[in-house]
């Protein structure tokens, strides 16, 4: 009898958060070559001031600024903030695309960026860019037979005609992020990363790729999605990241950070 209190405090143990991503401190400058100006002109002489320490003809962009957080297994984080408020580069950074100023990231798994402009071949037509795509995702030729009819049926590019079989540059803007983003979500992710894909489609797409997110996190990964769409950041996300000028301003539940941003934007 004496060990049934020992039993009833270990069911009571919660059950442990695995982090997938770590950001500790994390600075992200950017270094972009300057125009060329005049010796004399005012711009030359603003541009000189703004220069100084820094290698001639070179300005630096710091497009994150101290950012910390830790994301767990099985969490939707929305991330959210003013254009230009390092939403995308600070997905890039997890992806592993840029490198830290200052800081670190650490990554549990292999986290995966899908974006709009996601690079797939114009010329090639949708099927081998399905196949392509996924090969570039890490699924074997197998995985990619047995998922084939699944992702283009999502992406409904075939619901008014075989455009599957015709070259990418033949899409609609649209009709390509809905294959880039149904190629995407054919994978079970660790870490899978959403910049503005559902920004695209009508309703009905949105709806498919919100309940596959919410699949996603279900088997136990972890998404990331920038969106300039409350409703969508609402019905997909449990927590929010909230940016402004590269620094985070609010990190909480979604309805909490949503109300402070509202209230930001008068919106």
């Amino acid at each position: 009898m004496a060990d049934q209190p020992q039993e009833q405090d270990a069911a009571e143990v919660p059950e442990q958060r695995i982090p997938t991503v770590i950001a500790d401190e994390l600075h992200i400058v950017y270094r972009v070559n300057g125009a060329k100006t005049g010796k004399g002109s005012a711009t030359a002489a603003l541009s000189r001031i703004l220069r100084r320490g820094e290698q001639r003809g070179v300005r630096t962009v710091h497009a994150v600024k101290g950012v910390s957080f830790v994301a767990y297994r099985g969490e939707a984080i929305g991330l959210i903030g003013s254009n230009g408020s390092g939403k995308s580069t600070l997905l890039r950074a997890i992806a592993g695309l840029l490198p830290a100023e200052k800081g670190r990231v650490y990554t549990d798994g292999q986290p995966s960026l899908l974006g709009v402009n996601a690079a797939l071949m114009n010329d090639l037509t949708g099927e081998r860019n399905v196949i392509l795509g996924g090969l570039a995702m890490g699924m074997s030729r197998e995985q990619i037979k047995a998922r084939y009819q699944e992702i283009v049926d999502f992406s409904g590019i075939n619901e008014k005609g075989d455009f599957i079989t015709l070259p990418m540059r033949t899409y609609s803007s649209g009709m390509a992020a809905r294959l880039r983003f149904s190629i995407a979500a054919a994978k079970d992710h660790d870490v899978l990363m959403i910049d503005e894909a559902l920004a695209t489609g009508d309703r009905r797409f949105q709806q498919r790729s919100e309940e596959r997110i919410r699949e996603l996190r279900e088997e136990a990964g972890t998404v990331f999605l920038v969106s300039h769409n409350n409703t969508s950041i609402r019905d997909t996300c449990d927590r929010v990241l909230w940016l402004e000028r590269g620094e985070l301003r609010m990190d909480g539940p979604t309805e909490e950070v949503l109300k402070e941003y509202e209230k930001f934007t008068g919106k």
